[in-house]
């Protein structure tokens, strides 16, 4: 039995959803939308999200809805999963962050919230005094755990740091697998902000730009590790992270039935073998979030948290 998929996720309603310039100093996929307010932007954005969640639902994945405050400012609350990690043996994890109007995005209330949806926290891990040495790892975003056999994939950038990793992995027994994942811009080759933009692990698949790996060796080491753990690769290509096709989900529903989440630009970027491949054990949910994509440049992933804490 797979302990890599969840039923249940968390999701971060966005009270002020709009372009962040914290985070666009390195997240590349941010794009502003010409004529777009703030206001617009937010509207937008949360039409988006609603759909999404709705789908989620209707797909009979549970959905736990944490609805943002306008006050303090948080215009990436809509991405949960960097500051937040729930875990099997009732542990929650915090992450410092790169951004600072991102850390307080963080949430006191977060464990009577989940304890009334009748979850048992038994145990804080917070990572997060590690953002006064100017050291970061932004949860899911920055790590892909393989939870069956405690290895965490990591690209490391200035958002994921090797030393937070290793506090990360000492804390909770996982094995890191590191390696520089690279993107194009202009003439230059900079590292891509967040691992699970360009990699997305199941309990049977590996979605992952390998050409976004220029070091021979480092690309060599994530496949061996792939493979040794039974894991189905499917190569995707910079253009395709370039629609968020790594930023992908695997998740199951209530009945058990396996699913793989994503984007609607992200499935629309599949060539029909890829699509094939997933679908041979996936059921494929997409749904359109061009807004949030633009301007947050995170996709369907980044706006799920997964809960796998045990129930009192």
């Amino acid at each position: 039995m797979t302990r890599q998929l969840t039923s249940t996720l968390m999701m971060v309603r966005p009270a002020s959803f709009m372009l962040n310039t914290q985070t666009a100093v390195n997240n590349y996929y941010q794009k502003a939308i010409a004529g777009l307010t703030p206001g617009r932007a937010q509207e937008q954005a949360l039409a988006e999200f609603d759909a999404f969640a709705q789908k989620l639902e209707e797909n009979d994945i549970e959905v736990i809805m944490v609805q943002d405050t306008p006050d303090p400012e948080t215009p990436d609350a809509i991405f949960p999963n960097n500051w937040v990690s729930f875990h099997h043996d009732g542990s929650l994890a915090l992450y410092p962050m790169y951004a600072p109007n991102r850390r307080q995005e963080r949430r006191a209330d977060i464990n009577d919230i989940l304890a009334g949806y009748g979850f048992d926290i038994t145990r804080v891990v917070d990572f997060t005094h590690f953002e006064k040495k100017n050291k970061f790892l932004e949860g899911t975003g920055s790590m892909i755990l393989d939870r069956d056999n405690h290895i965490v994939y990591a690209a490391l950038s200035e958002r994921t740091h090797p030393d937070v990793l290793q506090a990360f992995c000492e804390e909770f027994s996982y094995t890191p697998v590191t390696f520089r994942a690279l993107q194009t811009v202009g003439n230059e080759r900079l590292p891509i902000y967040h691992t699970n933009v360009m990699m997305c692990l199941t309990d049977k698949l590996a979605v992952v730009c390998l050409d976004s790996i220029d070091d021979e060796g480092e690309r060599q080491e994530l496949v061996a590790s792939l493979e040794k753990t039974g894991k189905t690769i499917v190569p995707i290509s910079e253009e395709q992270v370039n629609h968020f096709a790594g930023n992908m989900l695997g998740v199951k529903s209530r009945s058990g039935e396996a699913c793989m989440i994503m984007s609607q630009a992200a499935l629309d970027s599949l060539t029909p073998d890829q699509k094939a491949t997933i679908e041979a054990d996936y059921r494929i949910i997409a749904s359109p979030l061009t807004t949030i994509e633009a301007l947050g440049g995170g996709s369907a992933r980044c706006m799920l948290a997964e809960i796998f804490l045990p129930k009192k």
